[in-house]
């Protein structure tokens, strides 16, 4: 036997547009430029040639410019996040059990198998927590003769580490079908003008995997979507004010003292709300700080590829942590339950449903806000 110890930033009246070439900002008075941008554009349109990352920092100012049609009719736009955990598949249900079978079998132990009944028995009584499981499990039929007392949470650990291996096979596989109604659904809000990004930066299943399982769409409903990974995330507004630096090189002093004023007051507000994570943590102790920070970036980045501010986004969650991201930032979520989360409660969710098309979760419900 084998042992093995950002959301979009609402404009404001003064705005300058800034260019990252070379990890150097350059900044350039509008009067300048004939890029056929709207002031309230939230990005350059597909077809300038400017060079570089546009950023757009808004934030000289504290009163608004947007006029009171622009803000209804912002009011009325509307994006779609979507997890892939729990929301594009429902792997739990289809390939837990089997996955732990898997696992039993590469390290040698015979005598150990989880029938579904025995499976959900552990599942109720142990809450989900797979290593209660398995300790409930071979606290009932005995643990290996030739494992000392004192390895038996190593043990654990490599079960563990065995059966994560063998699920990730088991979610690129062909054999994993998507959940029921979701094709249907991206293709609605196509036809209705809505974007819908797919989430694929964090989650269990990790950036890789996830997108392999979108694959699963084929290549022409693809297109149709936009994927926001850790690259994403990385080249957003959001994560480059966090994760990236920004110099003035031989620009107008002025306008460059003004957008280091705005990247310092963006962090500052960012610092805070990291902040007030490391707060809720210790209180609630719902998800590490470094991992809600992760979801914030990303949920904020899937809002600026859709073009809208995050309170105009709905993010379609599988996961606690996921809802948990939503409420940080402002966004309304939708719970999508899964096998997973059957039992769960989310109170700060804006509406729970069991799954796509029909009496749940639609675009027509969406768009009227008959899900709040």
């Amino acid at each position: 036997m084998e042992f093995a110890s950002c959301s979009i930033l609402r404009p404001q009246s003064f705005s300058s547009i800034f260019c990252y070439t070379n990890s150097h900002l350059y900044a350039f008075p509008k009067t300048h430029l004939n890029l056929g941008v709207s002031p309230f554009s939230p990005a350059f349109p597909k077809s300038s040639t400017f060079p570089g990352k546009c950023l757009h920092f808004h934030r000289f100012t504290a009163s608004s410019s947007l006029s009171g049609a622009d803000e209804q009719n912002a009011s009325q736009e509307l994006a779609v996040l979507l997890e892939v955990d729990g929301v594009l598949i429902d792997a739990y249900r289809l390939g837990n059990r089997q996955t732990f079978n898997v696992a039993f079998k590469k390290l040698g132990l015979d005598c150990a198998n989880w029938t579904e009944p025995v499976y959900l028995d552990l599942l109720r009584k142990c809450a989900g927590d797979e290593e209660k499981m398995l300790i409930m499990y071979f606290n009932r039929i005995g643990w290996p003769s030739s494992l000392p007392t004192t390895e038996k949470e190593s043990f654990i650990k490599n079960v563990l580490q065995k059966k994560k291996i063998a699920m990730d096979e088991f979610l690129m596989s062909n054999s994993l079908p998507l959940r029921p109604g979701l094709e249907e659904f991206i293709d609605d809000a196509y036809s209705e003008g809505i974007p819908v990004v797919i989430l694929t930066s964090y989650g269990k299943s990790g950036d890789a995997i996830s997108r392999s399982i979108i694959e699963k769409l084929g290549n022409e409903r693809i297109l149709k979507l936009k994927i926001v990974g850790e690259k994403e995330v990385e080249q957003s507004l959001y994560g480059q004010l966090v994760l990236g630096k920004v110099y003035s090189s031989g620009v107008d002093d002025e306008l460059a003292t003004e957008a280091m004023k705005a990247v310092s007051a963006e962090k500052q507000r960012i610092a805070e709300e990291v902040a007030s994570m490391l707060k809720l943590n210790v209180d609630i102790d719902t998800t590490s700080s470094e991992s809600l920070q992760k979801i914030i970036a990303a949920l904020r980045a899937g809002a600026e590829n859709a073009g809208l501010p995050v309170s105009n986004c709905v993010l379609i969650a599988g996961s606690q942590s996921g809802v948990e991201g939503a409420r940080r930032v402002g966004m309304p979520c939708v719970v999508l339950r899964s096998s997973l989360t059957a039992r769960a409660e989310f109170p700060s969710a804006t509406a729970i449903m069991d799954g796509f098309g029909g009496a749940d979760l639609s675009i027509p419900k969406l768009k009227s806000k008959k899900w709040f």
